[in-house]
């Protein structure tokens, strides 16, 4: 399957970062019956990123419940050598890596070295690159991320100027590449985000921050459809 099958025009993204891990299976399993089938799981190494996120460990023991639904899980490597992380992705049950453009000399090798995995790719980028450069680079991905906040860390506020360079990205990739968007997604950013151009939509705090996890997704999809 294809992220053209995934999503119709736009698609809101729980980020499982900001999950609640003593209960990740039960919240995972309450945005499946909210409608919910794709599913963004942020990858840190401690290196390109300060903290040590989650793994292929807990993306296999979560893989089936997500697939078994429906769903798919979309994995995010804010790690420094992604190549040596794809197989460990692939075989834990990940459908989609993205990996980040600032860590690889060669952005069209490591799309094709991801899909020899099986994976659907994206290209993501920090603030500070500039977005007709990545979507230069990125246009044989299937999608390209702009981070609206500085990786690593969930809950921190969206960058205002975000909003235009999710513009310039729209703007300068071919239509069938999607853009993404993650960082301080909320009900005051999304339709902002949405307007400028990104069709997908990762909402951690948002969604996780509250006690009714399928209202909050409820909400944030309604905000932009």
């Amino acid at each position: 399957m294809a992220w053209r099958e995934w999503i119709g025009t736009v698609e809101v993204e729980p980020s499982l970062y900001a999950a609640d891990f003593a209960r990740l299976g039960a919240q995972i399993d309450e945005l499946l019956g909210a409608g919910c089938r794709v599913f963004h799981f942020d990858v840190g190494d401690g290196h390109f990123v300060e903290p040590i996120t989650i793994g292929p460990v807990v993306l296999a023991s979560i893989a089936p419940l997500v697939h078994q639904a429906g769903g798919v899980l979309d994995c995010h490597l804010m790690v420094d050598n992604p190549l040596r992380h794809f197989p460990q992705i692939a075989r834990a049950g990940g459908d989609s890596a993205t990996f980040h453009y600032e860590v690889v000399d060669d952005v069209a090798g490591t799309i094709a070295a991801a899909r020899e995995h099986g994976l659907q790719v994206g290209v993501a980028f920090n603030p500070e690159s500039e977005p007709v450069d990545v979507a230069s680079a990125a246009a044989d991905a299937d999608l390209v991320l702009c981070m609206s906040i500085h990786p690593g860390y969930s809950g921190q506020k969206f960058m205002p100027d975000a909003v235009d360079r999710i513009r310039r990205l729209r703007a300068a990739l071919p239509e069938r590449v999607n853009v993404q968007v993650d960082g301080g997604i909320d009900h005051e950013t999304i339709g902002a985000a949405h307007a400028a151009g990104a069709n997908l939509l990762v909402a951690g705090s948002a969604i996780f921050g509250g006690e009714d996890l399928p209202d909050a997704y409820r909400s944030l999809v309604q905000a932009v459809t």
